[in-house]
């Protein structure tokens, strides 16, 4: 019983640490979104000629001479919860990534996220609108805050660089071969023959419990052949949506919240089950044994678009359950700075109850976690 007492008291003490870094995370960006707004930046668009102009102008913003600006809350989760060309850390400080880049005019360019200084300054010819690389005709260096002119350029660019959602990739792809090679390791070499201890103990009721009461009841007696296959999505999917309940490096991405993760997975079992599908599968949706043909008319198309949905439906529940925890989580946090803008004492006011909703959350994304998968 004491055992299980220090156990949750543990699991308590790193959910409000994990809490605390991540209002910090928040709070400095909250902060940042806040600064004196002496100046503003616009983009204005002016036909000239044939080609698109954009100048780049500083104004100074209305009314608010050296005020603040409101806290754009709906900004700050969004940029949280959407991929980057750098890893954020705190405050203006993030880990840049390489831009990996091939135009159908320029070839191949390879350089770090951090010649684009956040959006203020454009690199080789090259430019980062929001978290999107474009193409504009000044080849070298420019600071965007007090360009006149900027014209853009068109061009096909390919832009295949390490974002965070793929570092997050090699991530947990590096975590899940350290795993199971250490696991595989002690079952074939370290401990042949003996009874699992302590990683190996730990993963083997989970991977008896997916291969027994998921896989096996659902395909039946050649399940061995795609057990390889669905051990790794489980397990990825898992790892990653655990990853991302982390907000510290190298965690924190929302990994399964991104739409192309969730259809790349989707696309892969549509292919495996379409590719291996045997005659009783494919009369069953074509023509159910034992259905009267009147009934056929209509059911044969739903079975034919359920060969499609299913996947479909799987890869928009990923995404939006995964997507939906973290949204919530920073609202909650916004609203600590949202209050706290009128006066300091009604933000402390509503912070406890919002930890506490938060840490309910936390918790409750480890059981999502596990269910997704």
């Amino acid at each position: 019983m004491l055992k299980y007492k220090r156990l949750a008291l543990l699991s308590i003490l790193t959910f409000a640490m994990f809490t605390l870094i991540f209002s910090i995370n928040v709070a400095q960006d909250s902060s940042h979104n806040q600064l004196p707004a002496t100046e503003t930046v616009s983009v204005d668009e002016h036909a000239h000629g044939d080609a698109s102009v954009t100048a780049v102008h500083s104004e100074s913003s209305e009314g608010e001479g050296h005020g603040k600006k409101k806290l754009n809350a709906g900004k700050i989760i969004m940029e949280h919860v959407a991929d980057a060309h750098g890893w954020h850390l705190w405050g203006h400080t993030e880990i840049p990534l390489p831009i990996i880049l091939y135009s159908s005019d320029r070839g191949l360019a390879m350089f770090s996220s951090s010649r684009f200084e956040h959006g203020h300054k454009t690199y080789n010819g090259y430019m980062l609108q929001g978290q999107k690389v474009v193409a504009v005709n000044e080849m070298g260096e420019m600071d965007a805050h007090h360009a006149t002119v900027n014209e853009a350029v068109t061009a096909t660019i390919f832009d295949i660089s390490i974002t965070k959602n793929v570092a997050s990739i090699f991530i947990c792809c590096g975590l899940m071969l350290l795993i199971f090679t250490n696991i595989a390791g002690a079952y074939t070499r370290k401990r042949k023959g003996l009874a699992p201890t302590g990683l190996q103990n730990a993963m083997e009721p989970i991977i008896m419990f997916v291969r027994d009461d998921l896989i096996k009841p659902s395909i039946g007696h050649k399940y061995e052949k795609y057990l390889p296959y669905l051990l790794t999505v489980f397990f990825f999917i898992w790892i990653a949506n655990l990853m991302g309940l982390i907000p510290v490096f190298p965690f924190g991405a929302n990994l399964t919240g991104s739409i192309s993760v969730a259809l790349t997975l989707a696309v892969f079992t549509f292919v495996i089950v379409t590719v291996n599908a045997n005659k009783n599968y494919w009369e069953h949706v074509f023509m159910m044994p034992g259905v009267p043909k009147g009934v056929l008319v209509l059911l044969t198309p739903i079975e034919i678009l359920g060969v499609f949905l299913r996947p479909f439906v799987l890869m928009i529940r990923l995404f939006a359950n995964i997507t939906a925890g973290h949204i919530i989580a920073l609202a909650f946090f916004s609203l600590i700075f949202i209050f706290g803008q009128n006066g300091m004492g009604v933000g402390l006011a509503v912070s406890p109850l919002t930890l506490v909703f938060t840490v309910f959350m936390t918790v409750l994304e480890l059981l999502v976690a596990f269910l997704q998968a």
